[in-house]
């Protein structure tokens, strides 16, 4: 593997658009004509039908699919399999749920060398929440603090910051009572791309939505900028065809 340590963060891909613009922008950045892309479907507790539609969606792409469970897990030398991917595509679910299950297997130090050794790590909903250090999450209910993420970047993490109503108030509130760091909150439709921990592209296939930087401002209070991104491509939604939702 080569290039630096990298994480790109999904607000949508296979099981929530119509389209599949994020998750071609994201087996570019493997830089190989033929990536080998692994799903990690444990937030959902590796469900049959996530891991189909993975499968599914990813078919008329050029690259190597495959899937890992923990559940039923069939793959011996974990560290070996990952290591050997190009690109790690985290699912969605329970974050906390996830964690305790990859620590069991020892997954998360593995991942964090894969991470190393510069393979590409994303994810959408919990499979963005769990790279960082902490994340506004919906694991035990309605959203609350998780503390506990991997730390491969620094912050927190608020996921379907303008879908869901509860979401940028409650994190805007969390930040500001100091319960969570500041962070970074993801639109819908958008994905941003951090190099070496540091932001470096953000992409939308859904005009307006984007990325943004939620955090104490110098009065005390809370901040929040909106990243500039670049449009992907136009929607594609069939007629009549609804958004699908995200398991989280």
């Amino acid at each position: 593997m080569t290039g630096p340590p990298t994480i790109a963060l999904l607000g949508g891909g296979f099981s929530d658009d119509p389209d599949t613009l994020l998750d071609d922008y994201v087996l570019e950045r493997a830089g190989r004509p033929r990536p080998k892309v692994c799903f990690l479907p444990t937030a959902s507790g590796d469900a049959p039908g996530y891991i189909e539609a993975f499968h599914t969606a990813l078919a008329p792409r050029a690259c190597e699919k495959s899937h890992l469970e923990l559940f039923r897990r069939t793959v011996t030398d974990l560290r070996s399999f990952v290591l050997s991917q190009d690109i790690v595509y985290v699912g969605g679910g329970n974050t906390a749920n996830m964690l305790a299950v990859w620590r069991v297997h020892g997954l998360d130090a593995i991942l964090r060398e894969a991470y190393e050794a510069g393979v590409v790590l994303c994810g959408i909903s919990a499979g963005a929440c769990c790279w960082f250090e902490s994340a506004y999450s919906d694991s035990f209910g309605p959203p609350v603090p998780l503390t506990d993420g991997l730390g491969l970047l620094p912050g927190s993490l608020c996921p379907h910051y303008d879908s869901e109503p509860e979401r940028r108030p409650g994190y805007r509130a969390a930040v500001n009572a100091r319960a969570l760091p500041g962070g970074w909150a993801v639109d819908d439709g958008a994905a941003g791309l951090f190099a070496d921990g540091r932001l470096v592209d953000v992409v939308t296939r859904t005009p307006g939505a984007t990325l943004r930087r939620v955090d104490i401002g110098e009065d005390g209070s809370v901040e929040e900028v909106a990243q500039a991104a670049r449009t992907l491509g136009r929607q594609r939604r069939a007629p009549g065809q609804p958004a699908r939702r995200q398991l989280r």
